[in-house]
């Protein structure tokens, strides 16, 4: 099987594609927790940390796929829409491309920041394409932990894109954190659920305001 590279295989590419034609949700592990905005999340309960993880599936109406997965790559241009970005850049490391990402969080709590790396690739699967992007928490030496800011270790997520057959987007995506500190996993996992569907519409505004860079 051909090697995905950027540290993903074929297969983590391909199980986030399956996703979207039939959702992965054996038994009754994975609950319905909360479906607005033509989004539907389900968690999956970590017992030794008390978070959640997430699947996301819904229709992103009046958004192109290959605009939508532009947007997301487009470091730059989130700055703009997303308002806690805090800081958010690529290195170059090893030979390797990592993101540094400073989330903004509320008074008295401390920032966080994440190092990860990404992929995006868009497939042809029997006539369907559908845009995937994946990416994981990492750690290089030349990206040392700030005062202040609490870094976050555990972080993985993966986005698959394709067109609902009108000029929507269908969407499905894993995404799965641990924000560490001391805050309590209650909250986590109260402002995680609500904030998901929130990221993918104010998401889906940016996309009507995009312009491709060339």
């Amino acid at each position: 099987m051909e090697p995905a590279g950027g540290g993903f295989s074929e297969d983590q590419f391909r199980e986030a594609c399956a996703e979207l034609r039939r959702p992965a949700l054996p038994g009754a592990s994975w609950e319905l927790l909360l479906e607005a905005l033509g989004i539907s999340i389900y968690g999956l309960l970590d017992q030794q940390t008390g978070l959640y993880e997430y699947k996301v599936f819904g229709v992103l109406d009046n958004c192109l796929p290959d605009v939508l997965a532009d947007v997301y790559m487009d470091l730059d241009y989130r700055k703009q829409w997303d308002q806690y970005v805090k800081e958010l850049y690529e290195k170059e490391c090893n030979g390797e491309t990592v993101v540094y990402w400073q989330v903004k969080y509320p008074f008295p709590m401390s920032n966080r920041d994440y190092i990860y790396i990404r992929q995006r690739r868009d497939l042809d699967l029997d006539g369907r394409k559908i845009h995937v992007i994946l990416a994981q928490s990492t750690s290089v030496p030349q990206i040392a932990e700030r005062s202040g800011v609490v870094r976050v270790n555990q972080y993985k997520q993966s986005l698959a894109i394709e067109s609902d057959g009108k000029k929507g987007s269908k969407v499905f995506m894993y995404y799965f954190d641990n924000p560490g500190g001391l805050i309590p996993s209650w909250l986590i996992n109260w402002v995680a659920k609500g904030s998901v569907p929130v990221f993918l519409n104010d998401m889906a505004n940016a996309c009507q305001r995009y312009k491709r860079r060339t």
